[in-house]
């Protein structure tokens, strides 16, 4: 239910714990610097989906950009917003084998030179049609991009920071959104189409930034090693993680880990379409987990914030477009403090106790916000409007301190290798789907019932409540290949760890003696650093 098989592959906190140099840090080690450098690099993926949100929510609040496409409302609204979405539907049949098959970097690379195209269609748009056809191939785009840049990220980290760096990728979607906002309210007073094109230029620039630099990047040691690139992998390991030595004791663990994982996947799910995503208990309840997370993550209330704060705040009487673009872009630097907080501390307080606590602060001050916004509604009291904007950042706070560095973190982690880019996909689908159903539904809901819709969605959050209580696992402490096994059952994770540790020698029993261990890996990696060369 909640906890999930648990197995101790090598000790209370994971394989490769005892093997990492305490005094290692990224900020002391020149190529763990340039590792994460590369990180942020890929990282700033989401900050193009981020920017995109905020920048639609904030033309909705601008006279200029409304008057140049004839004040859009209802459905014709929604499609602005949807088509992004739509045009990554369009994307999400080809992203995996794309991934899988040129490589995690070329991915990021290709969808990076479409935004790059797709961002000067925008900027240049001279009609609905053109805008809308841009917006849909940015989606297009996007997804390769998207698909690759987190699982790159997850793969090729320093075990110590895999999770918060993972947990960052989401939560530079709102870093990007921090800047979309006050580039708006910067260009908001300036007359004419540049207060809405300047914005839709500035949309391109991580992806510009990609495209120079992406395929200088290094590329995923698990799919150099699922490529037969063994020797690449290693290399790649031993330069970033241990200074360049390759009989190092943890390049030893990772490349082994790495190995028999891969090999595991090969021999016992030989058939690795999307099928194999439902075909054993272990994925189907990876994908349980997975196609749930996705739609609390768009369905929570969320939307109404992301992309129609301007309707809400119509709602509670506050109609200046300088205030509503005012708080929204405050509203995103307070959000963006909260993902950060939930990524840096993802290891100390777990997965399970983030998500738990997320989703009871939402409940409570969503319904706070549906109680104020009908006393408004009713009374038209001032204290009501302001206490609507106060419940709006505490729901925030409570959504971005899981939801927003979460989501993507941990769908990467949970899935295998040989499905992970296929079950990503899933991911990014199901989330596609959330938001273009959401995009189109509520300008209609929030016309026609205004407070009242909020109702659904404080029902919705109770169901989400429940729904991770019973079937989030934590996965705290676990290297990429522990926590595959974790859901495959006692069998696959004793398979795996036994085949990792048999050239390191180390003992995968609980009361492993850690110094025999060391000793033990001394022994072997000598031998190990011949078989790399011979690879």
């Amino acid at each position: 239910m909640g906890t999930g098989p648990t197995v101790d592959l090598a000790g209370k906190d994971g394989g490769y714990r005892h093997l990492l140099d305490p005094n290692k840090k990224w900020y002391n080690n020149r190529r763990l610097i340039v590792l994460n450098a590369w990180l942020v690099l890929l990282l700033i993926t989401s900050s193009t989906n981020g920017y995109d949100g905020s920048m639609m929510n904030a033309l909705e609040s601008e006279k200029q950009w409304n008057t140049f496409f004839g004040n859009p409302e209802g459905g014709k609204l929604g499609l602005f917003n949807a088509i992004q979405n739509i045009g990554s539907l369009a994307g999400y049949p080809f992203a995996p084998y794309v991934a899988d098959g040129i490589g995690r970097r070329k991915s990021v690379w290709l969808g990076a030179c479409i935004m790059c195209v797709a961002v000067a269609i925008q900027t240049a748009a001279q009609s609905f049609g053109m805008f809308i056809g841009a917006r849909f191939l940015i989606g297009f785009g996007l997804t390769f991009a998207s698909n690759a840049a987190p699982m790159l990220v997850t793969e090729l980290s320093y075990p110590q920071y895999r999770a918060p760096l993972t947990s960052m990728y989401n939560g530079l979607w709102i870093a990007g959104s921090i800047v979309s906002a006050w580039v708006t309210f910067g260009t908001q007073f300036m007359s004419g189409t540049w207060s809405w094109r300047i914005p839709s230029l500035l949309q391109g620039l991580p992806s510009i930034i990609q495209v120079c630099l992406v395929l200088f990047a290094p590329e995923s040691p698990r799919w150099l090693v699922s490529k037969g690139r063994d020797a690449e992998a290693i290399e790649t390991l031993a330069y970033y993680h241990a200074d360049g030595n390759k009989n190092d004791p943890l390049i030893v663990y990772e490349y082994e880990e790495i190995k028999a994982a891969i090999d595991f996947d090969r021999r016992v799910a030989a058939n690795v379409g999307y099928k194999s995503l439902f075909s054993t208990p272990g994925n189907r309840r990876r994908m349980r987990i997975i196609i749930a997370l996705a739609f609390f993550s768009q369905w929570s209330g969320n939307g109404l914030i992301s992309y129609y704060l301007s309707r809400v705040f119509d709602t509670i009487g506050i109609t200046s477009s300088v205030i509503q673009l005012l708080i929204n872009a405050i509203l995103q630097m307070w959000s963006f403090f909260w993902a950060s907080f939930g990524a840096f501390t993802v290891e100390r307080f777990g997965r399970r106790a983030l998500f738990l606590s997320s989703v009871a602060g939402m409940t409570l001050f969503f319904t706070l916000q549906t109680v104020c916004s009908s006393i408004y509604a009713q009374r038209g009291s001032v204290a009501a409007s302001h206490t609507v904007i106060a419940m709006i950042f505490l729901f925030g706070s409570c959504y971005s301190v899981a939801f927003s560095p979460l989501i993507v973190s941990y769908t990467v982690e949970i899935l295998p290798y040989s499905v992970r880019a296929k079950g990503f996909n899933v991911f990014n689908f199901t989330i596609s789907l959330a938001l273009i159903f959401n995009q189109y539904v509520n300008p209609i809901a929030l016309d026609k019932l205004g407070w009242k819709y909020y109702i659904f969605y404080v029902c919705w959050l109770a169901f989400e409540g429940a729904y991770c209580y019973l079937f989030v696992v934590e996965t705290k402490g676990l290297s990429l290949e522990e926590t595959a096994a974790l859901f495959d059952g006692d069998d696959a994770a004793e398979r795996i760890a036994q085949h990792a540790m048999q050239l390191t020698g180390a003992d995968v029993r609980e009361d492993a003696d850690t110094e025999k261990e060391k000793a033990s890996v001394g022994e072997t990696k000598e031998d190990f650093g011949i078989a790399a060369e011979k690879v």
